[in-house]
């Protein structure tokens, strides 16, 4: 029988004991195990090897969902007692917002890999970056990076989105990272380009509006309202542009230049097929949208369209003439956030670099071959957890230091975790 005196210490919450039977500095090596290595079994097998911990599987699930719903709550209430000190107002305060994908097993359905639906679930991913830059009076890189003037690199990222792109039709705050990369080299004289300051990541599977709202909480803790210089950078998704009309209407909206590059290069083979022909139509496109010159780009797409002729209602997404009809429309709908020779001369970002880098350290933990997540609660757990570790501020440790107990061994009832 359980007496009183073991429900009950009054030093529980000043000590850190939660309802977990394990004292504040076990559960915070489990903690930040979890978030750096790629399965909990990885944790057990740390643990034991390296930290001489024996833990089973199953506690260290039960103390990271409980640590994920304490992070949710930090959030909600923007870290208020976890992170403290004032928050400088940055020169530049840089938010990138992309959507990506995991496997979940349906629950309740006993061993064996059970999909749920297809087995994918949306994740939804922003990073919020202080960042510094010196904008300029003149354009400060005219020239197109060399990247893409190279048909084999240029061709990747094309295929990449376009498997991307047939993968989650269905979904439209989702785009997996393509393989964009930072290519233009940085030298002492490129101050123009920002320079990361400090970045804090943010990670769930709620939906986009929720999700953007607690974007809004983020960078409004980050004083990023306040930044003599804001910018949100996206791809061409639709939620991508309805989180920032919503939370971040007075921020630059950026369409990734990279993007616009993929999409270019399917319209010159839509127009042209693949060849020479393609190639030198897709050059001086990007050129021309690389120097904000979109206008004229779209026109002549109209004009091949015009000489291919029109899609039948029934026309595949493969046919010459709807893909054509398609990248004019993305054109169509990005233009306003396609003025990269401000944006340059500006100081701000033109692509989502520094997203799709987080977006593969985020992966490393929650995606894999052969990774399927149990449950969705499971999968939001670890997301909070490993967004929380990446992000500059420490605030994983801070939260697990100063993590409040609690004062019985029963736990209450799960909280549901803040939007």
């Amino acid at each position: 029988m359980v007496g009183v005196a073991d429900l009950f210490f009054p030093q529980r919450t000043a000590l850190g004991f939660d309802a977990r039977e394990s004292t504040p500095g076990f559960k915070r090596q489990l903690v930040v195990l979890n978030a750096e290595t790629r399965s909990l079994k990885r944790v057990k097998i740390v643990a034991d090897r390296l930290l001489g911990l024996s833990v089973s599987i199953n506690t260290v699930e039960r103390i990271c969902m409980d640590v994920g719903d304490d992070l949710a709550v930090a959030e909600a209430q923007q870290w208020e007692g976890v992170i403290e000190g004032e928050v400088p107002v940055p020169s530049l305060g840089i938010v990138e917002f992309d959507g990506g994908r995991i496997r979940t097993r349906k629950t309740g359905c006993g061993p064996g890999v059970h999909l749920d639906g297809k087995g994918w679930n949306e994740t939804k991913n922003a990073i919020f970056v202080s960042a510094s830059s010196t904008p300029s009076d003149v354009d400060p890189h005219p020239d197109p990076p060399r990247c893409f003037l190279d048909s084999d690199h240029v061709a990747k990222l094309a295929e990449s989105a376009k498997i991307n792109e047939d993968t989650v039709r269905n979904d439209d705050c989702v785009n997996e990272p393509t393989a964009t990369e930072d290519t233009a080299e940085r030298t002492d004289d490129d101050t123009h380009k920002p320079r990361r300051l400090l970045r804090t990541f943010v990670s769930s599977m709620k939906s986009s509006q929720d999700f953007g709202t607690q974007m809004r909480r983020e960078a409004q803790r980050r004083r990023f309202d306040e930044a003599p210089r804001k910018a949100f950078v996206g791809d061409g998704l639709p939620c991508n542009w309805t989180i920032q009309k919503t939370h971040f209407h007075d921020y630059v909206a950026i369409l990734d230049f990279v993007h616009s590059v993929s999409h270019l290069f399917s319209a010159s083979v839509a127009c042209f097929g693949k060849g020479e022909e393609a190639w030198e139509a897709y050059t001086d496109w990007m050129i021309r949208v690389w120097q904000s010159d979109v206008a004229s780009v779209i026109d002549e797409l109209k004009f091949h369209q015009q000489s291919i002729g029109n899609p039948p209602d029934d026309a595949s997404d493969d046919d010459p003439r709807e893909r054509l009809r398609l990248e004019i429309g993305y054109l169509e709908n990005n233009t306003s956030r396609m003025d990269y020779v401000t944006y340059r001369c500006e100081g701000l970002p033109t692509t989502s670099a520094w997203m799709e880098s987080a977006v593969k350290e985020l992966n490393y933990r929650v995606k894999g071959t052969e990774m399927f997540w149990n449950n969705p609660s499971g999968a939001e757990a670890i997301l909070k957890i490993r967004a929380a570790a990446l992000s500059d501020d420490d605030r994983l440790v801070r939260l697990l230091t100063n993590r409040p107990g609690q004062l019985t061994l029963r736990r209450a009832t799960r909280k549901s975790q803040a939007p």
